[in-house]
């Protein structure tokens, strides 16, 4: 399997791999989100997403970044309607 070097392509794998944990745990992230504590409630979805986006794109675009920022883009600005004492 060719690994991904394109930024454009890795940050829509980041995205895609992050939607597809938002729509299949919609309660934790409404819940973890009212709870603030997001990351800890989806702490084994977010490692097996990362660890299959790690292992399709090269690490000449620092996917740590690419997969970061989209965590914040997917999974935190999407919730800005839920209710929480985070914002």
């Amino acid at each position: 399997m060719n690994m991904i070097d394109n930024p454009d392509q890795a940050r829509r794998l980041a995205r895609a791999i992050l939607s597809d944990v938002a729509m299949y745990n919609k309660e934790k992230v409404e819940n973890g989100i009212k709870n603030d504590n997001i990351f800890d409630v989806l702490k084994d979805e977010l490692e097996e997403g990362r660890q299959h986006f790690f292992s399709r794109v090269s690490t000449d675009i620092n996917p740590e970044v690419v997969y970061g920022t989209a965590v914040v883009d997917v999974l935190i600005k999407r919730a800005g309607k839920i209710e929480s004492s985070i914002w």
